[in-house]
């Protein structure tokens, strides 16, 4: 099971979530996968996420048969999650000081994908605080994809965040990521276990 928490600004149409849909469709695990919308609140968006987390585990043997998968800030509230649940985490490029990061943010922004407009309050600055995970447990549930070419987020903040946890530290590429598709089987392979996925 794979629920994906996209970035800021971002939504369930971006281009690595609509690849992992795709992949998931293709394999016949559509009910195995969640992507949802994430309100701007960072506290709602934590409720949202552990609400569908929880559901998905409800009949599952182990926290493990389930996979966060978070880019950016999705990378920050996946790490969280994990931490409370005990699920495995993938990472991608993922915020490691979102406070500190976004507390530059706060005022009126527009979706990337739809140009609706929101508005990040101040207050949200201080929910994402409340809300960081102040250590790694069992680095062996965790991967982290990081490029080096990341022009947002620092991607040596990364790898020493997740010391200890799988990495692969991808030389070049960008923020989004854009040759995620190089990636992803490596991505559904730990996230699905078993063998590499073929795409």
């Amino acid at each position: 099971m794979i629920l994906y928490l996209h970035g800021f600004r971002s939504s369930p149409d971006s281009f690595k979530a609509r690849l992992m849909a795709d992949a998931m469709a293709a394999r016949g695990l559509t009910d195995a996968w969640a992507c949802p919308q994430l309100p701007a609140s960072p506290r709602q968006a934590i409720d949202l996420a552990l609400g569908l987390a929880r559901d998905r585990l409800a009949d599952a043997d182990s926290p493990r048969e389930l996979t966060v998968i978070g880019s950016s800030l999705g990378g920050f509230y996946a790490t969280w999650i994990a931490e409370q649940l005990g699920c495995k985490a993938v990472l991608l490029n993922p915020a490691v000081h979102a406070a500190r990061d976004l507390a530059t943010q706060v005022g009126e922004h527009h979706m990337y994908h739809s140009g609706a407009p929101f508005v990040f309050l101040p207050h949200y600055v201080d929910e994402l605080a409340a809300i960081h995970a102040p250590r790694i447990t069992q680095p062996d549930r965790y991967f982290l994809v990081a490029a080096t070419g990341d022009e947002v987020l620092d991607w040596r903040e990364m790898r020493d965040r997740y010391a200890g946890c799988r990495q692969r530290i991808v030389q070049g590429s960008d923020h989004g990521l854009s040759d995620f598709a190089e990636w992803m089987p490596e991505v559904l392979e730990f996230a699905l276990g078993g063998k590499p996925v073929r795409t």
